[in-house]
């Protein structure tokens, strides 16, 4: 058979040498694949970055002094705290310690005055040095609270669309390291800022609320370059990292603020963030042609798989106005609203409701509150694996696979939210509801979030910004509109009144995806064609066709096999 190879690249341009096949000596790096690699700074990368966005959630439940400390000695919660962290009933703000340690300390009192110590039954604490390291120093009210946990998610929606636009120019590496070096600078800054004014908490976390949105646009653009479609939806796991981040954060931070106060969370987590730049910076590359220690039989097998309408699709112009007027994207990003607004009624309000209302102590409430989400992480991988298999074997449709896991992940979260404000004090019952809701929330990866890719896999970045624009509203209007409602934390009816409107949120906004949503692929998903380009080539951006195979030399650069073209000339002689 005569060579008529196509020449691929340009003449000028040497081919790229195999690497000879090596044996148990080739060096470690080489085993490694680069996409593992990069799966692992993903994931680690969205961990860290959880943790640093939720350490305040946890950690303001110890600086601010409770008001009530002074006064509720009749409180539900004093017989039963005392009872789990193993204290004196009075002195149920005595940390790490008991009545013995008080009474060692004013052994040096006269009889009456430790006879009147004995009396009274309101107690300030031992140690008020020591305490004041460790809890409680500043009085700030429940709309201040509300309004530092929500202050982060301001500029966190604002920053959505920047961080598409600034990726295009400076690449993946440069936005998402540079945004988790700022967010970890401010964290280690943020026990400083408390002691000048809470004002000053409040714009440290705009800062790191800014720098936190521009993440998820970064990582969504780097997937197409690095990743072929057959491994994409395990990568796309890699995101699940911020589920045991959550999972993390609260029991740590529990454990440090016991045993050596809050201000350790925030250099904890700064420093943790502040590693993880230094490997992000000498690992993550943001195409494999730029990565110095790729292999060449990875590199090629990435291009080779690379599917061409998603290369075709980079780089092309964005059609904002079609996407803002289309109602599938609007209705993910209306429907994510409600699951939003209940997945941080758990994560903003919990720790605060298993400390006032469930009465756990520091400890405890770490454990409990940051242990669903270590389960959810199974439970996103499942839910995934189970919508893999209903679409495969045709037992659904995309669109109606999408709906039913939308649906268990607002729906079930909404109903049990609910009954949790319902039962109040049944703590069983309550923590076992509680685990369920939050599980049941990462089947919307199966579900809404997925259904991003759906309907624009070429643009799912920027799909992928705006619907965050419109849900991640919710992360900040749900801890305002909780610091409106809870004036009185051990108030249990104020706290079902919270609930209430989680569950009204959830349930609802899930009816705008059951009626608009749908897995088609919108129109507005291709790129223009170009008048100048010939149509044989043209035909090649239609997203999930095989891509013709040409002759001419305008095909030179895409990959085929010549050897078929070869065999069908033959069969037509």
């Amino acid at each position: 058979m005569d060579e008529k190879g196509i020449k691929f690249l340009p003449t000028t341009t040497k081919p790229r040498p195999r690497m000879p096949k090596v044996g148990w000596r080739r060096s470690v790096s080489d085993r490694i694949p680069a996409r593992l690699v990069l799966y692992f700074l993903s994931w680690s990368g969205f961990l860290v970055s959880f943790m640093m966005r939720n350490d305040i959630n946890f950690a303001l439940v110890a600086m601010v002094r409770d008001s009530s400390s002074n006064s509720s000695i009749n409180s539900h919660c004093a017989p039963s705290s005392m009872a789990l962290a193993g204290t004196s009933p009075l002195v149920p703000v005595v940390a790490n310690g008991n009545f013995s340690d008080l009474l060692l300390s004013n052994f040096s009192a006269s009889a009456d005055d430790m006879g009147d110590l004995m009396g009274d039954v309101v107690v300030e604490t031992t140690s008020s040095k020591h305490n004041e390291n460790l809890y409680g120093n500043f009085d700030w009210d429940s709309t201040v609270q509300a309004v530092i946990k929500g202050s982060f998610y301001w500029c966190y929606v604002l920053s959505q669309v920047a961080g598409g636009v600034a990726t295009q120019y400076f690449g993946t590496k440069s936005v998402f390291g540079w945004s988790q070096f700022f967010t970890a600078a401010c964290s280690l800054c943020i026990p400083y800022a408390s002691d000048i004014h809470y004002g000053v908490v409040i714009l440290l976390r705009s800062i790191q609320g800014f720098a936190s949105g521009l993440t998820w646009p970064a990582m969504y653009a780097i997937v197409g370059y690095w990743i072929p479609p057959v491994e994409r939806s395990r990568f796309m796991s890699s995101f699940q990292g911020f589920s045991i981040g959550i999972g993390l954060t609260y029991p740590l931070c529990g454990f440090i603020i016991a045993h050596f106060g809050w201000r350790l969370v925030f250099y904890t987590t700064g420093t943790i963030g502040m590693v993880w730049c230094l490997f992000w910076y000498l690992l993550a590359f943001n195409t494999p042609q730029e990565h110095p220690r790729i292999t060449p039989e990875e590199l090629e097998y990435i291009e080779l798989n690379v599917s061409e309408d998603i290369k075709n699709g980079q780089g092309m112009k964005v059609p904002w106005k079609k996407i803002f007027t289309s109602m599938p994207v609007y209705a993910i990003g209306l429907t994510t609203f409600g699951r939003i607004w209940v997945h941080y009624t758990f994560i903003m309000s919990g720790p605060e409701y298993m400390q006032k209302i469930l009465c756990f102590d520091i400890q405890q409430n770490g454990l409990l509150s940051g242990t669903p989400f270590l389960c959810s992480y199974l439970s996103s991988v499942l839910f995934c694996y189970i919508a893999d298999i209903l679409v495969h074997k045709q037992l659904m449709t995309l669109t109606n696979v999408r709906k039913l896991f939308t649906a268990l992940s607002q729906i079930v979260p909404g109903v049990l939210v609910l009954l949790v404000g319902y039962l109040g004090y049944n703590i069983v019952i309550v923590l076992v509801l509680w685990f369920v809701a939050v599980t049941f929330i990462t089947a919307s990866y199966a579900g809404a979030m997925a259904n991003i890719v759906d309907i624009a896999p070429n643009l799912a970045g920027p799909v992928l910004a705006f619907a965050q624009t419109i849900h991640m509203t919710a992360s900040f209007l749900q801890p305002l509109v909780t610091g409106v409602m809870v004036t009185d934390a051990q108030n249990l009816n104020q706290w079902l009144h919270v609930f209430g409107v989680s569950s009204a949120v959830a349930i609802s906004c899930y009816l705008v995806f059951q009626f608009f949503g749908t897995a088609e692929i919108q129109p507005w998903n291709y790129p223009v064609p170009d008048p100048e380009v010939c149509s044989t080539d043209d035909s090649a951006v239609i997203a999930n066709q095989p891509m013709l195979k040409v002759s001419s030399v305008s095909g030179a650069g895409y990959k085929y096999n010549r050897e078929d073209d070869d065999e069908n000339d033959s069969s037509d002689n």
